[in-house]
């Protein structure tokens, strides 16, 4: 009886609780501006829609018309002016550019990365190498590319240095951050024990860090698969991304368009499980 006394009293306050409308917020400062702002976009927002210069064009029949198309590209697509040999030559083109800059991405970043690491390096050189990759990170590929085909012209060689150049970047912090998880009592242990920089790297920072450093490295790399496509077509770099943007802009053929997608959209599946089945070896590890 006892028992029953003390539920029902612990209970009682919560169906009060329930029994009645919570109390709403004061407004503050915070969620004034907040509301206005949001009110002011959405109506920025319609006043666009409305002011647009539509140019006499329909909007029913211009989505009937996408409709039309992306039926074409995904229901009726064909290889026209290139074999499927080729198709596929290509598409490893592309994913040797990715696995490239990846490769070079990676071997660069190890380095960096121990220096940004605050528990292997001063604060200072921390905070100078996280400021640069910051900076590195918030500029797209796509612009890296094209900064660095000013130099070395539109192709293959600006976008490995372009892609390399932010997956520098996008890998320092990946890999910077995994050292820092390491206990500081382990490394002081290390270097109590006599062990050098180098030793303390290699025997406890890196195969501590091992699967998370493989993870993030193939994350990687299943986006510079999707940005070596984009190169091929925006930069010249070659690979599958420079036939769809022949199909697209030179023979505009539609169905070839629709059959280089399911080409990426293939290889992108098996990159997926083959992450997948890494990321499940290294956590049974």
């Amino acid at each position: 009886m006892e028992v029953k006394e003390q539920l029902s009293n612990v209970t009682a306050p919560a169906d009060h609780l329930l029994g009645k409308r919570m109390p709403a917020k004061p407004l503050n400062k915070a969620a004034i501006v907040t509301r206005l702002t949001l009110f002011i976009l959405a109506a920025v927002t319609v006043y666009a829609f409305y002011s647009f210069d539509y140019k006499e064009l329909d909007f029913m029949d211009a989505l009937l018309g996408t409709f039309a198309n992306l039926k074409t590209i995904f229901l009726e697509p064909h290889l026209k002016h290139f074999s499927f040999g080729h198709a596929l030559y290509q598409v490893m083109v592309t994913l040797g550019l990715a696995f490239l800059t990846t490769l070079f991405g990676a071997i660069i970043a190890v380095l960096f990365g121990l220096l940004a690491a605050e528990n292997l390096s001063s604060k200072r050189v921390s905070i100078v190498i996280k400021s640069m990759v910051a900076f590195i990170r918030a500029v797209p590929t796509v612009l890296w590319v094209l900064i660095f085909a000013v130099a070395a012209g539109l192709g293959s060689t600006a976008a490995v240095i372009g892609m390399t150049f932010h997956s520098i970047g996008y890998l320092i912090k990946a890999y910077s951050e995994s050292f820092e998880e390491l206990d500081r009592g382990v490394i002081e242990a290390l270097q109590a024990s006599g062990a050098n920089w180098w030793q303390i790297v290699f025997q406890a920072v890196i195969p501590s860090s091992i699967t998370y450093m493989i993870s993030w490295t193939f994350l990687r790399f299943e986006i510079n698969f999707a940005v070596a496509v984009a190169m091929g077509a925006a930069a010249g770099a070659g690979g599958i991304g420079f036939d769809m943007f022949m199909a697209s802009s030179f023979y505009l053929d539609l169905r070839e368009i629709g059959a280089i997608t399911y080409f990426i959209l293939a290889v992108a599946i098996i990159l997926e499980v083959f992450a997948a089945r890494i990321k499940r070896k290294l956590k049974t590890a």
